[in-house]
């Protein structure tokens, strides 16, 4: 008895029933997994595109190009971020200095979660950033300050309810602690290549 696989499907990918917003979304999920495993330049439409099973004509019914997908992709990412951000640093039951240890708890959950797989997109388009279009420079700069400024806020909070020293410079601790979250993100990035 032999047993003959079935063919290859080639061509399009199969028609899948979805509403106009579910598709879109659906795009921009793919695309947010694919960018923080793989960053913008190595991942092609395509390989976005086949993971859902959406044919290529409407991924261009949403998006001009590859660029502006990866901008709204990014802009996504940041009001992820914002919420979590604000989810952490807003919470009224706990200290401000717990606030920022649970954010880091739950980042490094997070990183767990997915295997050090993913990383923080805009950290991963910080590392790119040469060869990006030059549309995503004012963007991420924009998500850093504004990321910037919600931990700066914490911190002013640890400030008046005596956690930290009263002469503390909040601004500049929390560009510190936003350039060491890059390093970090970049070193356990090296150690995965390393160990992969």
């Amino acid at each position: 008895m032999t047993i003959t696989k079935p063919k290859a499907r080639r061509g399009r990918p199969p028609n899948v029933e979805r509403e106009f917003t579910d598709t879109r979304e659906a795009l921009l999920r793919s695309g947010m997994e694919m960018l923080t495993e793989q960053g913008f330049a190595t991942t092609g439409i395509d390989v976005i595109l086949k993971r859902i099973n959406v044919p290529k004509g409407s991924f261009y019914n949403y998006f001009k190009n590859k660029e502006a997908f990866g901008q709204e992709v990014l802009r996504q990412y940041a009001l992820y971020f914002a919420r979590k951000l604000d989810h952490c640093f807003l919470n009224e039951q706990v200290s401000p200095i717990q606030r920022i240890s649970d954010f880091v708890e739950d980042a490094k959950s997070g990183m767990i979660k997915h295997e050090f797989r993913r990383g923080c997109l805009v950290g991963n388009l910080g590392q790119e950033i040469v060869v990006l279009p030059e549309s995503f420079r004012c963007e991420l700069e924009g998500i850093l300050l504004d990321w910037q400024k919600r931990l700066a806020a914490c911190l002013r909070l640890a400030v008046q309810q005596g956690q930290i020293p009263s002469d503390s410079d909040c601004d500049e601790l929390a560009a510190f602690f936003g350039l060491v979250g890059k390093v970090r993100f970049c070193v356990l990035s090296w150690c995965k290549m390393l160990v992969h």
